[in-house]
Protein backbone atom coordinates (compact mmCIF):
# COMPACT_ATOMS: atom_id res chain seq x y z
CA UNK A 1 0.00 0.00 0.00
CA UNK A 2 1.36 3.49 -0.90
CA UNK A 3 1.40 5.07 2.39
CA UNK A 4 2.98 8.32 0.89
CA UNK A 5 -0.36 8.49 -0.93
CA UNK A 6 -2.43 8.31 2.15
CA UNK A 7 -0.31 10.31 4.01
CA UNK A 8 -0.76 13.16 1.07
CA UNK A 9 -4.83 12.44 0.67
CA UNK A 10 -5.12 12.93 5.22
CA UNK A 11 -2.94 16.00 5.17
CA UNK A 12 -5.34 17.89 1.54
CA UNK A 13 -8.53 16.40 3.90
CA UNK A 14 -6.85 18.51 6.85
CA UNK A 15 -6.12 21.42 5.33
CA UNK A 16 -9.92 21.66 3.60
CA UNK A 17 -11.10 21.14 7.00
CA UNK A 18 -9.36 24.35 8.51
CA UNK A 19 -10.48 25.60 5.11
CA UNK A 20 -14.09 25.24 4.97
CA UNK A 21 -15.63 26.28 8.34
CA UNK A 22 -19.37 25.61 9.35
CA UNK A 23 -19.97 29.06 9.19
CA UNK A 24 -19.21 29.00 5.24
CA UNK A 25 -20.74 25.98 4.97
CA UNK A 26 -23.85 28.05 6.54
CA UNK A 27 -23.49 30.52 4.51
CA UNK A 28 -23.29 28.97 1.33
CA UNK A 29 -26.30 26.31 2.42
CA UNK A 30 -28.57 29.54 2.79
CA UNK A 31 -27.73 31.48 -0.67
CA UNK A 32 -27.71 28.20 -2.74
CA UNK A 33 -27.22 28.61 -6.65
CA UNK A 34 -28.68 26.11 -8.76
CA UNK A 35 -26.09 24.01 -10.77
CA UNK A 36 -26.20 21.04 -13.29
CA UNK A 37 -25.60 17.16 -12.75
CA UNK A 38 -21.74 17.55 -12.93
CA UNK A 39 -22.01 20.77 -10.03
CA UNK A 40 -21.53 23.80 -12.38
CA UNK A 41 -23.87 26.64 -13.38
CA UNK A 42 -24.18 28.10 -16.82
CA UNK A 43 -21.14 30.34 -15.96
CA UNK A 44 -18.67 27.83 -14.76
CA UNK A 45 -19.73 28.19 -10.68
CA UNK A 46 -19.02 25.42 -8.34
CA UNK A 47 -20.43 25.01 -5.05
CA UNK A 48 -16.69 22.96 -3.99
CA UNK A 49 -14.07 25.36 -5.54
CA UNK A 50 -16.57 28.38 -4.28
CA UNK A 51 -15.85 27.04 -0.45
CA UNK A 52 -12.38 26.41 -0.87
CA UNK A 53 -12.29 30.15 -2.25
CA UNK A 54 -14.05 31.40 0.42
CA UNK A 55 -11.99 29.46 2.81
CA UNK A 56 -9.13 31.60 1.62
CA UNK A 57 -10.94 34.80 1.38
CA UNK A 58 -11.86 34.44 5.07
CA UNK A 59 -8.28 34.24 6.20
CA UNK A 60 -7.71 37.44 4.00
CA UNK A 61 -10.87 39.35 5.43
CA UNK A 62 -9.92 38.20 8.83
CA UNK A 63 -6.52 37.53 9.33
CA UNK A 64 -4.72 39.41 6.66
CA UNK A 65 -6.70 42.79 6.02
CA UNK A 66 -8.61 42.53 9.16
CA UNK A 67 -11.73 43.94 7.06
CA UNK A 68 -14.41 46.18 9.22
CA UNK A 69 -17.75 46.38 7.07
CA UNK A 70 -20.48 48.71 7.57
CA UNK A 71 -24.22 49.23 6.01
CA UNK A 72 -24.52 45.22 5.55
CA UNK A 73 -28.04 46.03 6.17
CA UNK A 74 -28.44 47.85 2.88
CA UNK A 75 -27.72 44.88 1.01
CA UNK A 76 -31.11 43.18 -0.32
CA UNK A 77 -31.67 39.88 0.64
CA UNK A 78 -32.83 38.32 -2.21
CA UNK A 79 -33.15 39.81 -6.38
CA UNK A 80 -31.55 41.58 -8.70
CA UNK A 81 -28.60 43.87 -7.74
CA UNK A 82 -25.49 45.98 -8.45
CA UNK A 83 -23.18 46.72 -5.89
CA UNK A 84 -20.90 49.33 -7.45
CA UNK A 85 -17.46 50.03 -5.69
CA UNK A 86 -14.39 51.97 -6.23
CA UNK A 87 -11.59 50.06 -7.52
CA UNK A 88 -7.93 50.17 -6.79
CA UNK A 89 -4.88 47.73 -5.63
CA UNK A 90 -3.53 46.50 -8.92
CA UNK A 91 -4.68 43.20 -8.25
CA UNK A 92 -8.63 42.45 -7.34
CA UNK A 93 -8.12 42.16 -3.66
CA UNK A 94 -11.02 44.23 -3.48
CA UNK A 95 -13.81 42.30 -5.27
CA UNK A 96 -12.71 39.02 -3.30
CA UNK A 97 -12.82 40.94 0.14
CA UNK A 98 -16.75 42.83 -1.18
CA UNK A 99 -17.76 39.39 -2.25
CA UNK A 100 -16.45 37.95 0.66
CA UNK A 101 -18.56 40.42 3.23
CA UNK A 102 -21.78 39.73 1.19
CA UNK A 103 -21.19 35.72 1.35
CA UNK A 104 -21.40 35.92 5.24
CA UNK A 105 -23.78 39.28 5.68
CA UNK A 106 -25.14 38.15 8.82
CA UNK A 107 -28.34 40.02 7.43
CA UNK A 108 -28.89 37.54 4.78
CA UNK A 109 -25.85 36.08 2.56
CA UNK A 110 -25.52 36.58 -1.35
CA UNK A 111 -23.02 34.37 -3.24
CA UNK A 112 -22.40 37.60 -6.09
CA UNK A 113 -21.07 37.56 -9.43
CA UNK A 114 -18.35 39.76 -9.94
CA UNK A 115 -17.19 41.05 -13.45
CA UNK A 116 -13.59 41.07 -14.18
CA UNK A 117 -11.44 41.92 -17.19
CA UNK A 118 -10.99 40.28 -20.36
CA UNK A 119 -7.34 39.67 -19.87
CA UNK A 120 -8.00 37.40 -16.56
CA UNK A 121 -9.16 34.45 -18.63
CA UNK A 122 -5.62 34.42 -20.55
CA UNK A 123 -3.70 33.99 -18.17
CA UNK A 124 -3.22 30.21 -17.80
CA UNK A 125 -5.48 28.58 -14.78
CA UNK A 126 -6.49 31.37 -13.60
CA UNK A 127 -9.78 31.65 -15.75
CA UNK A 128 -11.08 29.03 -14.52
CA UNK A 129 -10.22 29.27 -10.75
CA UNK A 130 -12.18 32.53 -11.36
CA UNK A 131 -15.01 31.28 -13.19
CA UNK A 132 -15.30 28.60 -10.43
CA UNK A 133 -15.65 31.02 -7.88
CA UNK A 134 -18.14 33.04 -9.28
CA UNK A 135 -16.30 35.87 -11.46
CA UNK A 136 -17.55 36.28 -14.87
CA UNK A 137 -15.92 38.36 -17.82
CA UNK A 138 -17.43 41.89 -17.52
CA UNK A 139 -19.73 41.46 -20.82
CA UNK A 140 -23.07 43.01 -20.85
CA UNK A 141 -24.78 39.65 -21.99
CA UNK A 142 -23.81 37.93 -19.35
CA UNK A 143 -24.63 40.66 -17.29
CA UNK A 144 -28.11 40.91 -18.26
CA UNK A 145 -28.53 37.10 -18.13
CA UNK A 146 -27.43 36.90 -14.29
CA UNK A 147 -29.78 39.87 -14.00
CA UNK A 148 -32.64 38.40 -15.03
CA UNK A 149 -31.59 35.37 -12.72
CA UNK A 150 -31.83 37.74 -9.86
CA UNK A 151 -28.43 37.53 -9.24
CA UNK A 152 -26.14 40.20 -7.22
CA UNK A 153 -23.40 41.35 -9.38
CA UNK A 154 -20.42 43.00 -8.17
CA UNK A 155 -19.75 45.82 -11.14
CA UNK A 156 -16.25 48.16 -11.33
CA UNK A 157 -17.39 50.64 -13.68
CA UNK A 158 -13.44 52.14 -13.13
CA UNK A 159 -12.31 49.36 -14.91
CA UNK A 160 -8.25 49.22 -15.32
CA UNK A 161 -8.79 53.22 -14.63
CA UNK A 162 -8.86 51.90 -11.11
CA UNK A 163 -7.07 49.19 -10.21
CA UNK A 164 -4.45 50.50 -12.55
CA UNK A 165 -3.54 54.01 -10.97
CA UNK A 166 -0.81 55.11 -9.21
CA UNK A 167 -0.40 56.06 -5.48
CA UNK A 168 -0.27 59.66 -5.85
CA UNK A 169 -4.07 59.25 -7.76
CA UNK A 170 -5.13 57.23 -4.55
CA UNK A 171 -8.55 57.59 -3.43
CA UNK A 172 -9.31 59.44 -6.80
CA UNK A 173 -12.26 58.13 -8.57
CA UNK A 174 -11.67 57.79 -12.49
CA UNK A 175 -13.60 58.16 -15.13
CA UNK A 176 -16.79 55.64 -14.82
CA UNK A 177 -18.44 53.99 -17.92
CA UNK A 178 -22.10 54.12 -18.14
CA UNK A 179 -22.53 50.89 -19.13
CA UNK A 180 -23.65 49.79 -15.41
CA UNK A 181 -26.40 52.24 -15.50
CA UNK A 182 -28.05 51.29 -18.53
CA UNK A 183 -28.36 48.03 -17.48
CA UNK A 184 -29.97 49.22 -14.25
CA UNK A 185 -32.34 51.15 -15.87
CA UNK A 186 -33.03 48.50 -18.21
CA UNK A 187 -33.77 45.83 -15.52
CA UNK A 188 -35.09 47.58 -12.96
CA UNK A 189 -32.20 46.85 -10.84
CA UNK A 190 -31.19 48.41 -7.65
CA UNK A 191 -28.04 49.91 -7.31
CA UNK A 192 -25.55 49.50 -4.14
CA UNK A 193 -22.39 51.69 -3.70
CA UNK A 194 -19.41 50.80 -1.90
CA UNK A 195 -16.71 53.17 -0.51
CA UNK A 196 -13.40 50.54 -0.04
CA UNK A 197 -10.70 52.04 1.63
CA UNK A 198 -7.40 50.59 2.38
CA UNK A 199 -7.04 48.31 -0.86
CA UNK A 200 -5.10 51.85 -2.20
CA UNK A 201 -2.40 50.88 0.08
CA UNK A 202 -2.33 47.00 -0.45
CA UNK A 203 0.29 47.12 -3.84
CA UNK A 204 1.06 51.47 -3.80
CA UNK A 205 2.59 51.79 -7.30
CA UNK A 206 4.85 54.31 -8.09
CA UNK A 207 5.25 53.99 -11.80
CA UNK A 208 3.66 52.46 -14.56
CA UNK A 209 6.11 50.68 -17.54
CA UNK A 210 3.90 50.84 -20.82
CA UNK A 211 6.36 49.47 -22.94
CA UNK A 212 6.74 46.28 -20.86
CA UNK A 213 2.85 46.06 -20.60
CA UNK A 214 2.40 46.39 -24.28
CA UNK A 215 5.13 43.68 -24.72
CA UNK A 216 3.28 41.14 -22.30
CA UNK A 217 -0.53 42.03 -23.44
CA UNK A 218 -1.74 43.23 -19.77
CA UNK A 219 -3.16 46.62 -18.80
CA UNK A 220 -0.38 47.59 -17.16
CA UNK A 221 3.15 46.50 -15.33
CA UNK A 222 3.59 48.58 -12.12
CA UNK A 223 6.18 48.99 -9.94
CA UNK A 224 5.14 47.83 -6.50
CA UNK A 225 5.44 45.66 -4.01
CA UNK A 226 5.04 41.87 -5.71
CA UNK A 227 2.54 40.90 -3.11
CA UNK A 228 -0.12 42.89 -1.34
CA UNK A 229 0.79 44.74 1.47
CA UNK A 230 -1.55 44.17 4.84
CA UNK A 231 -3.01 46.96 4.33
CA UNK A 232 -6.93 47.35 7.03
CA UNK A 233 -9.53 47.81 5.16
CA UNK A 234 -13.00 49.73 5.60
CA UNK A 235 -15.80 48.25 3.45
CA UNK A 236 -19.08 51.27 3.60
CA UNK A 237 -22.17 49.89 1.53
CA UNK A 238 -24.73 53.01 1.00
CA UNK A 239 -28.28 52.90 0.56
CA UNK A 240 -29.91 50.93 -2.42
CA UNK A 241 -30.57 53.64 -5.23
CA UNK A 242 -33.12 53.79 -8.08
CA UNK A 243 -33.17 54.75 -11.65
CA UNK A 244 -36.28 54.37 -13.11
CA UNK A 245 -37.67 55.84 -16.73
CA UNK A 246 -36.06 56.29 -19.73
CA UNK A 247 -34.17 59.22 -20.61
CA UNK A 248 -33.36 61.34 -24.14
CA UNK A 249 -29.97 61.20 -24.09
CA UNK A 250 -26.39 60.16 -22.62
CA UNK A 251 -25.73 63.00 -20.99
CA UNK A 252 -28.62 61.92 -18.70
CA UNK A 253 -27.42 58.30 -18.18
CA UNK A 254 -23.89 60.55 -17.18
CA UNK A 255 -25.40 62.66 -14.79
CA UNK A 256 -27.24 59.77 -13.15
CA UNK A 257 -23.84 57.77 -13.18
CA UNK A 258 -22.22 60.99 -11.21
CA UNK A 259 -24.65 60.76 -8.15
CA UNK A 260 -23.69 57.16 -8.06
CA UNK A 261 -20.03 58.52 -7.86
CA UNK A 262 -20.77 61.00 -5.18
CA UNK A 263 -22.38 58.71 -2.52
CA UNK A 264 -19.03 56.14 -3.62
CA UNK A 265 -17.00 59.46 -2.52
CA UNK A 266 -19.20 60.09 1.03
CA UNK A 267 -18.43 56.61 1.69
CA UNK A 268 -14.61 57.17 0.57
CA UNK A 269 -14.32 60.10 3.17
CA UNK A 270 -16.40 57.97 5.87
CA UNK A 271 -13.95 55.11 5.77
CA UNK A 272 -10.75 57.38 5.57
CA UNK A 273 -12.32 59.19 8.70
CA UNK A 274 -12.67 55.62 10.42
CA UNK A 275 -9.65 54.34 10.04
CA UNK A 276 -7.40 54.75 12.99
CA UNK A 277 -4.15 52.98 10.83
CA UNK A 278 -3.16 52.00 7.77
CA UNK A 279 -1.44 48.50 8.32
Amino acid sequence: MNLDFLKNLSLKEEVLKRLITPEIEDSLARAPKPVGSFGYDPWGYHDNMAKIGMGVAKLLYEKYFRVTASGLENIPKTGRLLVIPNHSGQLPMDGVLIAYALATNPHGPRTPRAMIERFFPTVPYLGNVLNGLGAVIGDPVNCVKMLEADEAIIVFPEGVRGSGKLYKKRYQLQRFGNGFMHLAMAHRTPIVPCGVVGCEETMPAIANIKPLAKLLGIPYAPIAPLLPLPARVHLNFGEPMHFEGDVDHEEEVTARVEQVKNEIRKLIDKGLKERTAIY
